[in-house]
């Protein structure tokens, strides 16, 4: 049965990808580089502040590249205050989970303050049970490991849970974990998501299949019923 629901962060929890992609281009334009929407997603989308300035400045040495990371967060806070919004359908999502006695948690590549500033102004900050923050891991996304922290501290094995997940990295580390994937297709074409094995891959929380998913039994039979 359902027990869990695993909510990445940016892009899952509110569509963050527009604002962080203005952010990185007018900072990169700082060190020449151009980039457009298609090379963020590639390159960008999911990952690590870390690997993405190692990748594309490796001539910054640690201390610059840390740096980097974050004057570019900083700024992503700055412009977010006036436009972040709860992705549509997560507040009914919640409330539902809630009734049902459903554990939350987040399990995030995004910096600290970056997700304590996330939730506190969607008012999220007490809803989860755990956040799970990958920068202090031993390995991020999309490695399986930031969700297996999760259903650790969780208490709950693989097949109780469903995970959230709007990027590649993302859905292979939520898959690879053994969790059943539902992609949020706020960044990515539902059919790159479908790819690599997410099961369901909806616009939003709205979407009438993800009622269907969660309100049968949890098992594979249940899935192949609802038609998903």
């Amino acid at each position: 049965m359902l027990t869990a629901l695993l909510f990445d962060l940016d892009g899952t929890l509110a569509d963050t990808d527009p604002i962080h992609f203005r952010t990185w281009k007018d900072i990169l334009q700082q060190y020449g580089l151009n980039i457009d929407r298609a090379f963020y997603e590639q390159h960008f989308s999911g990952r690590l502040n870390a690997v993405i300035v190692g990748d594309l400045l490796p001539e910054l040495s640690p201390e610059a590249g840390e740096q980097l990371s974050w004057q570019k967060e900083a700024e992503f806070r700055r412009r977010a205050v006036g436009e972040l919004k709860p992705m549509a359908g997560l507040s009914d999502l919640l409330t539902w989970a809630t009734e049902q006695h459903l554990k939350q948690a987040v399990v995030t590549n995004a910096p600290a303050e970056n997700a304590e500033f996330m939730l506190d102004v969607l008012g999220l900050r007490n809803q989860f049970e755990t956040v799970i923050l990958a920068e202090a891991l031993a390995r991020g996304k999309p490695d399986p490991l930031p969700y297996q922290v999760a259903l650790e501290r969780l208490g709950l094995p693989a097949a109780g849970a469903i995970a959230f997940e709007d990027s590649p990295s993302g859905v292979r580390s939520a898959v690879a974990a053994g969790i059943l994937t539902v992609g949020i297709a706020s960044t990515h074409p539902p059919d790159v998501l479908y790819k690599l094995g997410a099961t369901l891959v909806i616009p939003n929380f709205a979407d009438p299949r993800l009622n269907d998913l969660l309100k049968f039994s949890f098992s594979p039979e249940a899935v192949v019923r609802s038609g998903l």
